[in-house]
């Protein structure tokens, strides 16, 4: 068996997360992917990998408009979660073929379409396509989307729990997010200029940085950056380290891929 790599891509780093409407940034985009390109050629032969990208503009917009993560009240709710798919599977495509013009062989996923949420947390998701599209040498292309809730309706499948959840299931041995930040810092970077960055978090000093940790100062209904690191925390008793980086560096997404260490690693 191969080893297995998720990257995750947050849909600030490429989807223009502030627009008021969705949008693409396609230089980021194809810079992105030909990284991811240019580190799957040298990696394929002995690791496979797994892409999660966020929604950006093409999401959050929706959600936070019409708050249907927090459940569906009327026909309008109904009309809103449709169209959300329908947007997200169209940012989905649009990447897909990106990774295919660099030697990706990259295979778009809609996981809502088998995941089951309750109250906003991710119950069940299948996983045997994406372990049988592994095997063959396919690259799943998932993606975060409004999904269906057993209690509520309709809550956010986001992106930060697809990733662990595939991670455990899968037995992936490295995360890797790439964000619009460098790494985890004790407090929120963009608003505190003193905010010093977090090389190495663990079990152990968690609870000492959390507080420091806030939601993305951005339009964001996921969570931001305590929920993401939190979930990666628990994935360390199961023998996954994660790596957080900024995407939008020149450079960095290929250099993680390829294993070099920068950012925050979360291990152990």
């Amino acid at each position: 068996m191969k080893d297995l790599i998720i990257l995750k891509i947050g849909g600030s780093v490429f989807a223009c997360k502030d627009s008021d409407k969705p949008k693409i940034d396609q230089k980021a985009l194809e810079r992105i992917c030909r990284e991811i390109g240019n580190a799957h050629s040298k990696i394929k032969e002995k690791s496979s990998l797994i892409i999660v990208h966020g929604a950006g503009s093409y999401g959050h917009l929706i959600v936070k408009r019409t708050g249907i993560d927090k459940g569906i009240k009327n026909n309008e709710d109904l009309l809103a979660l449709a169209e959300t798919q329908r947007l997200q599977n169209e940012l989905n495509l649009i990447v897909t073929k990106e990774l295919a013009k660099n030697g990706i062989p990259a295979f778009p996923f809609q996981s809502s379409d088998h995941a089951v949420m309750s109250a906003g947390a991710l119950k069940s998701m299948s996983v045997d396509a994406i372990a049988g599209m592994l095997k063959i040498g396919l690259t799943p292309v998932a993606y975060g989307v409004p999904a269906y809730d057993e209690k509520q309706g309709c809550s956010i499948l986001s992106g930060d729990q697809i990733a662990p959840y595939l991670a455990q299931h899968l037995k992936t041995k490295k995360i890797i997010h790439a964000t619009d930040v460098d790494g985890v810092y004790t407090a929120d970077p963009k608003m505190d200029r003193n905010a010093k960055l977090i090389p190495e978090i663990t079990s152990k000093n968690f609870d000492k940085i959390k507080a420091g940790l806030s939601g993305s100062v951005s339009t964001d209904v996921t969570g931001g950056m305590l929920k993401k690191v939190t979930g990666l925390i628990a994935l360390t008793e199961k023998g996954a380290e994660s790596q957080i980086i900024n995407g939008t560096r020149i450079g960095f997404v290929e250099k993680a891929l390829l294993g070099e260490v920068f950012g925050t690693t979360i291990r152990r």
